[in-house]
């Protein structure tokens, strides 16, 4: 088959498009198909009108003239020229939003549309995060339901996203759940040689010798940091060799630095080593190097409605991880096989599950091989295989 998957934005720095969109493309790809990507890069402008070819799937960053019609219509005319049968809209929202709105008006009866939900944009979702207008904040909110409900297929990311559409009248025949799997190519299995020596590797470069190396890899907005900070002076108490290992960087500034002087004040900077955002060739090997992984997340509709990709990443690398039973987390966790479940805000539980696994280096190898047996569950193959059967217009 022939498939257009086109974005609101490109991959930087916005991930939707790079964890999501290009793996199961790269994936249908590997089953014979051809696929194209189209988006429009006004996060990076000086990469617009830029083509490329990464492991066999075309992407395209249209030019940014003409302004917002200029950009939709370039995004249609682009994705329907080479005339495919499927176009797969990443987001009802914004370009990829407005080109969705445009094809099912004048293209629905030649051209299969699919449209892809991987958070929850309206009330109690993004609006309600990002700095938006209210003007923007109603057309948003507008786009999400009516992308979601003039579709032929809806894909999803989340249980919640699904119940969302069910609720909406979507039939459960036109409804695909379709999770995140690990956003990097390639791992190693837990135990073996180059497990080993990648670990060892990082952990030299880090300097943290064999103290035990507790991973926070997360965008900080999903929790309150003053509950993770509380967390961590328990775990540091019990554990005081304790190293903290932070990758990526918080989604909005101010966090980043209201987390910085929080640990500042409850004297646990100096056991945080800030390794900061990492390329995805690298990222496997700094994950593999912690020992345990930690995931909080307070139950709100945003958080029950998205789909972590960073901790698909970390159960992906063999990481047991200790997280609150929110949404996608008890998908990905299976509670006392690859991690430890508690429900949000349960402070001294999570510390005592950390420390547990930190100090039982048997216990944690059993579940750091047992992550990796849970995440083939969400391994993209998998998803680009039902995908398959969506694109062709049989039953989910």
């Amino acid at each position: 088959m022939k498939i257009s998957m086109i974005g609101p934005f490109g991959f930087h720095p916005n991930k939707t498009m790079y964890s999501r969109a290009l793996p199961l493309a790269k994936s249908l790809v590997a089953r014979g198909h051809e696929v194209r990507l189209f988006m429009p890069p006004w996060h990076t402008p000086q990469e617009a009108d830029r083509r490329w070819d990464e492991k066999g799937v075309s992407i395209r960053y249209v030019s940014l003239s003409g302004g917002t019609i200029g950009i939709t219509q370039r995004l249609v005319s682009e994705a329907t020229g080479w005339q495919p049968d499927v176009v797969h809209s990443f987001k009802p929202k914004a370009y990829s939003g407005l080109a969705a709105w445009w094809l099912w008006q004048t293209r629905r009866n030649q051209i299969r549309l699919i449209m892809d939900s991987d958070d929850w944009e309206g009330a109690g979702g993004w609006n309600d995060k990002n700095p938006y207008s209210p003007i923007q904040k109603r057309f948003f909110a507008w786009q999400e339901q009516w992308g979601m409900t003039h579709c032929h297929h809806l894909t999803v990311a989340s249980r919640a996203l699904e119940t969302i559409g069910l609720s909406m009248g979507i039939p459960q025949n036109q409804l695909l759940y379709c999770p995140n799997g690990a956003g990097f190519d390639g791992v190693h299995p837990v135990a073996s040689d180059a497990w080993y020596q990648a670990r060892a590797s990082v952990r030299e470069k880090l300097r943290v010798g064999q103290r035990p190396l507790l991973l926070l890899y997360s965008r900080l907005f999903e929790f309150d940091t003053q509950r993770l900070v509380a967390i961590l002076q328990q775990v540091k108490t019990a554990v005081p060799d304790l190293k903290i290992l932070s990758i990526g960087s918080g989604l909005f500034a101010d966090e980043a630095d209201a987390l910085r002087r929080q640990f500042t004040t409850a004297n646990l900077l100096d056991s945080v080593i800030d390794a900061g955002w990492l390329e995805p060739a690298d990222l496997v090997d700094y994950l593999a190097a912690a020992d345990v992984g930690i995931y909080l997340m307070e139950d709100s509709l945003l958080n029950r409605t998205k789909c972590p990709v960073k901790l698909a990443d970390m159960i992906r690398a063999g990481l047991p991880v200790v997280g609150e039973m929110v949404g996608q987390v008890s998908e990905y966790i299976d509670n006392g096989s690859n991690g430890y479940l508690y429900p949000t805000g349960q402070t001294e539980a999570i510390s005592s599950g950390i420390c547990r696994l930190l100090q039982d280096e048997t216990l944690r190898h059993q579940q750091a091989a047992a992550a990796q047996k849970q995440a083939d569950r969400f391994d993209w193959a998998k998803r680009a295989a039902e995908l398959e059967a969506v694109y062709q217009g049989k039953p989910a």
